[in-house]
């Protein structure tokens, strides 16, 4: 028998965080403390232990008893909470959702709810919007956009249209508009702005499947 050694994956919880990281764990604390979800002394606490956790699973033990409010990548189970299979904050009238994706991917499709704005920060990773059977709260949605060497997908339905114009940089990257409805009058329209930075946006209308 051969000296072999069973190489074991690393669990995700023991990655190491940089300072990013920590600062944005302590961003979703003073929003939790906002909403009454934790006192002041909780706050402070939690806060100590987020700018002194060295991993991922040590970021998340401050964050597990929040609902709605996770870090993206600091799943129980090693698993992205930015996945396609992420627990949903429940969208209010007038809410912005921001959605973050770093060297993982998000999935919003089916009957999601979407706000008016939506902030999309996508760094090494993918993103996919399908807005085909969502619902939509407001005629005009504004998009921004901070993507970093990754890709978005939108999928709007025929009466949909984009506006692209607002857009402000775009370097090492590609826009492709397949819908030919940039500038067009539709509704709901899909009004992008913010920066691309490597990868590309695509948007796309639904495929048809011929029988």
């Amino acid at each position: 028998m051969g000296d072999e050694t069973e190489t074991k994956p690393l669990d995700p919880r023991s990655f190491r965080v940089s300072d990013e990281e920590r600062e944005h764990v302590v961003a979703v604390l003073q929003k939790a403390i906002g909403r009454g979800m934790i006192n002041l002394d909780e706050f402070t606490e939690r806060t100590d232990i987020a700018l002194a956790a060295q991993t991922r699973g040590d970021l998340n033990a401050v964050l597990a008893d929040i609902p709605d409010l996770v870090h993206p990548d600091a799943g129980p189970s090693g698993r992205p909470y930015a996945g396609p299979d992420a627990p949903r904050a429940a969208v209010r009238p007038g809410q912005r959702l921001e959605l973050t994706a770093g060297y993982s991917s998000i999935v919003r499709s089916g009957p999601w709810v979407v706000p008016p704005e939506i902030v999309v920060r996508n760094k090494y990773g993918a993103t996919k919007l399908d807005f085909t059977q969502a619902q939509v709260q407001s005629p005009t949605v504004h998009i921004e956009l901070d993507a970093k060497w990754g890709s978005v997908e939108v999928i709007i339905p025929e009466h949909a249209a984009v506006d692209l114009n607002s857009i402000t940089e775009i370097k090492y990257a590609s826009v492709n508009d397949r819908t030919g409805s940039d500038g067009r009058a539709g509704n709901p329209r899909l009004v992008f702005s913010g920066r691309l930075k490597g990868g590309s946006l695509t948007v796309r209308h639904p495929r048809r499947f011929f029988g």
